[in-house]
């Protein structure tokens, strides 16, 4: 089975999180995502670092782990559409949308941690997202 999962999931593969084995555990199926989970994960990493919950070398050595994830990347120029009309029929971030459209182009279950996301998802009708 193939899963999109975004980076609300990929971070916990890398740092001490709730749930973080449950989404280890994920890693067992063929993973996908829009490619900005790359800059997502970077973003988490580096506000972690900011905020002093992690030195700067560990935060280096888990985007060194990420890169070498077996995920799927997906470019995101072909979902803009898709998710700008998500993110207008759910009220919430584009961003987040990209990894809801690529799911719904492709048939697939979208995992996240996102609760908000999941929440408004479930409420539009998108039966296919799922909360790790």
């Amino acid at each position: 089975m193939s899963l999109v999962i975004d980076a609300s999931i990929a971070i916990k593969w890398v740092m001490p999180e709730p749930d973080s084995g449950a989404a280890l555990m994920l890693r067992r199926e063929r993973l996908l995502a829009p490619d900005l989970l790359i800059a997502e994960c970077a973003n988490v990493l580096w506000k972690k670092v900011r905020r002093g919950e992690v030195h700067a070398a560990e935060a280096v050595l888990a985007a060194r782990l990420l890169e070498r994830a077996d995920i799927h990347l997906q470019p995101m120029r072909t979902l803009i559409e898709p998710a700008e009309r998500l993110a207008i029929a759910l009220d919430h971030p584009a961003y987040d949308c990209f990894y809801l459209a690529l799911a719904e182009s492709i048939g697939s279950d979208f995992v996240t941690a996102d609760r908000d996301l999941q929440r408004k998802a479930a409420a539009a009708g998108i039966r296919r997202t799922r909360l790790l």
